[in-house]
């Protein structure tokens, strides 16, 4: 699956465009988010009923990661790129089906399947705009981090983009209109993908074996623990504690107060991860990636994982001590929670290209695809530990427990070795 020189500039153009998809895809993917947990939070749905919306769409992220790697292998990146769009479109229109007279348990279960669906599209989605990068990049190690972190980071600020445009569509459009809009516009972006993608990408191989998407590599099965813990830490807080805990603070329960909450909150999301974002794109040039061993950088994923490990226990211990919400509080949380998020952005950049430098170019879709199914399941381990963790603890739970899940990503990273 190497592309040689020949084909650069083909390649180039096909990278751009998959690139394009991708950012269009996570636009909807952030603010279909927001849609449904603002939209079924403000139906009255427990912290635990709004993770198990979740689950399903984070547990197809490990199912799909798993397979899409041996997929692309076999078939091409374009043909997961176009799968991944199609199902998503399918998936907001499935959506927009909801009934409101359903009971609770059947729009639980109707919403979960629907967000597995999404859930699958995703994943197929990142595993093809990722796996072009090691595909395509400039050889040497700046310059694979460089485009990594900026495939990245502007992924970030697309999907916090669409944080903000989901809670601004709920609050000025209502849910089905929101959810129709988003499929006319993703279905758009569909067909002019198809029709204009260059040429450039690999076809695909048709001896890959699935069961060569198991990685053998010691690096790149520690790294993908460490992602593991990585991620479990920022979803245990992300996907309902804080916006749970803000909609408390913020909303008096009428029509009015649901909308500012709506508002901020999709607001302080968007920031969040448009900051995160941007950081990631700058992690290269921070970290002097182009200039330094191979050995310092691989070395420096365990000394951030530790740094940020402080962030989340000294705000669990503030929001504990304090006792009940109060403005200072709200807005000590708001910043803390903006360092968190510039610290993640470092170690999960520092992620992104370990990963790409450690696998080898025959199988990179596996390796990243395998990669990418550690991610998953630290999302899902996020997100269920965040519905029982504010259920049982609150805020401050959540807070505590994603102190642990750096504190073993940071002991996952210690063992990377430099190759």
């Amino acid at each position: 699956m190497t592309v040689h020189a020949s084909d650069r500039s083909e390649g180039l153009a096909a990278y751009m465009a998959v690139t394009a998809a991708y950012w269009a895809f996570m636009l909807t993917d952030g603010a279909l988010r927001m849609l449904v947990l603002l939209h079924f939070h403000s139906l009255g749905f427990s912290p635990v009923q709004l993770a198990y919306l979740f689950l399903l769409y984070e547990f197809a992220g490990i199912v799909t990661n798993l397979s899409a790697g041996w997929i692309a292998a076999r078939f091409g990146l374009t043909s997961t790129l176009y799968a991944g769009l199609a199902l998503q479109v399918g998936a907001l229109l499935a959506l927009a089906q909801l009934d409101p007279g359903w009971g609770l348990s059947a729009s639980v279960i109707f919403v979960m399947a629907v967000q597995g669906v999404s859930g699958v599209a995703k994943d197929l989605s990142k595993m093809s705009a990722k796996s072009a990068v090691k595909l395509l990049a400039p050889s040497g190690q700046g310059g694979l981090f460089k485009w990594v972190a900026l495939l990245t980071g502007s992924k970030n600020a697309i999907k916090g983009l669409g944080f903000l445009a989901g809670a601004a569509m709920l609050a000025v459009f209502g849910f089905v209109p929101a959810v129709l809009g988003m499929a006319a516009l993703l279905g758009a972006v569909l067909l002019a993908v198809s029709l204009r993608m260059p040429s450039g990408l690999p076809a695909g191989n048709k001896g890959a074996k699935f069961t060569e998407v198991f990685s053998t590599d010691r690096n790149v099965n520690w790294l993908s623990a460490a992602r593991v813990f990585l991620f479990g830490a920022r979803d245990v807080w992300f996907v309902v504690g804080i916006p749970v805990y803000f909609y408390a603070v913020l909303s008096d329960g009428s029509e009015a107060g649901n909308r500012l909450a709506f508002f901020t909150i999709g607001s302080f999301m968007a920031v969040w991860t448009i900051l995160y974002g941007a950081v990631q794109a700058y992690a290269p040039k921070a970290l002097r990636a182009a200039t330094r061993p191979a050995s310092e950088v691989v070395g420096a994923a365990r000394h951030w994982a530790l740094s940020l490990t402080v962030v989340p226990a000294g705000l669990a211990a503030l929001v504990w001590w304090a006792g009940a919400p109060a403005p200072w509080l709200t807005a000590t949380i708001i910043v803390g929670l903006l360092v968190f998020g510039a610290l993640f952005a470092v170690n999960s950049a520092l992620h992104s290209y370990l990963i790409l430098a450690f696998s080898k170019g025959a199988r990179v879709t596996m390796d990243v695809g395998f990669y990418y199914m550690a991610n998953a399941t630290g999302r899902l381990l996020g997100t269920l530990l965040s519905g029982l963790s504010y259920q049982v603890g609150g805020l401050p739970l959540c807070l505590a427990t994603a102190s642990i899940m750096v504190a073993i990503s940071a002991v996952a990273a210690a063992r990377l070795r430099a190759v």
